[in-house]
């Protein structure tokens, strides 16, 4: 279950869209403020805490997450430790692509890899990218044998991240 693989990656968090503030375009949750591109109308709000933004994809099927933390860790870290970091609860990581680009004026880097949580393997495409003190994580999760048409979405979704409001 999606739930439950991500239950490792998001450290016991849950999902979730209502919390500190989300208007639709911007996100706002103590000193974490960012705008994201369009959200698709099929994409569905999923509850959590702990200020995690996230969306189910049912016709894909995915789940989408946005985690943002400030002043906590990443100033000196590299993108790749950051992303490796984030799967460590995870077994059989196959590292399928990674690249860099720019976002909102920075690098960026996206993963796409495979991995195993309790013996369940998962597909995910990670974008890490760290700003003004702050680390910002994107993920994609979907079933290893689901189609990609969900992946171009979740990528125009990332492009239209911006900090502040």
């Amino acid at each position: 279950m999606v739930a439950t693989a991500l239950g490792g990656l998001f450290l016991g968090l849950c999902f979730s869209c209502s919390g500190p503030g989300f208007n639709g375009k911007v996100y706002h949750s103590g000193d974490v403020t960012f705008r994201v591109g369009e959200v698709p109308g099929d994409w569905h709000p999923i509850e959590t805490t702990d200020g995690v933004l996230a969306f189910r994809d049912d016709a894909t099927p995915a789940s989408i997450a946005v985690t943002g933390r400030c002043g906590k860790d990443g100033d000196d870290v590299p993108l790749e430790s950051l992303t490796a970091h984030l799967f460590l609860q995870f077994t059989e990581r196959r590292v399928e692509s990674q690249s860099r680009f720019p976002l909102d004026g920075r690098e960026a880097l996206r993963t796409d890899l495979f991995a195993k949580l309790d013996g369940v393997e998962k597909r995910f495409t990670i974008v890490v990218l760290k700003k003004d003190g702050c680390v910002y994580d994107f993920m994609y999760v979907t079933p290893p044998t689901a189609q990609d048409s969900g992946r171009q979405r979740f990528i125009a979704f990332v492009e239209g991240f911006g900090t502040g409001g």
